[in-house]
């Protein structure tokens, strides 16, 4: 039995080769819009099980991780930006202000499903728009919920986090490494 990871994200390949040496990568194609009257956890816990679910469909003998994370600012989910301007509009909503990342993760095999949802908490310095158009030529808003990496030069604009910075970056590895250990452990 392999690993897939349902997600063509670099940074969350990146982060699974720390606890898993090998593992196979299957991009999930989903409808990621977010309906009315759910709440942001029920969102990002719906979007990795449904990642999960699509590519455990191809891959029945294998586990698959599914993941989704998100950005939560006045309980409003801040997806990704989808031009240069709505990255500033965002950034100038979070400047100097604390919002919630939540990644959930899912593991699916055979005859068991088994997920978790991670938060962090990040407050932003008070940002002037030349900090943000100079964050914002970069290029590194794009595909990033929040419109911001706190890995690369988006650390610059975080003045501090209360929670797994990894759940941050989009795969919470120690909650996942812990989680993974515990399903083996019980095979």
């Amino acid at each position: 039995m392999g690993i897939v990871l349902a997600s063509q994200s670099p940074r969350r390949q990146e982060l699974l080769r720390r606890i898993v040496p090998s593992f196979k990568v299957q991009a999930a194609d989903i409808n990621e819009e977010v309906q009315p009257g759910i709440t942001p956890r029920e969102y990002v816990q719906n979007m990795a099980s449904e990642k999960a679910a699509s590519i455990f469909e191809q891959f029945p003998e294998d586990r698959v991780i599914g993941c989704d994370t998100i950005v939560v600012y006045e309980d409003e989910i801040i997806g990704k930006p989808t031009s240069r301007e709505h990255a500033f509009q965002i950034l100038k909503k979070l400047s100097g202000q604390t919002h919630m990342v939540y990644t959930a993760v899912v593991v699916m095999e055979e005859g068991r499903t088994s997920s978790m949802i991670v938060p962090a908490e990040v407050e932003f310095f008070t940002l002037s728009d030349q900090e943000i158009n100079a964050y914002l030529d970069t290029d590194e808003y794009k595909d990033k919920a929040g419109a911001y990496g706190i890995q690369e030069q988006g650390a610059l604009l975080v003045k501090g986090i209360m929670g797994d910075y990894y759940s941050i970056m989009g795969l919470p590895i120690a909650a996942l490494s812990r989680m993974l250990n515990y399903e083996y452990e019980q095979l």
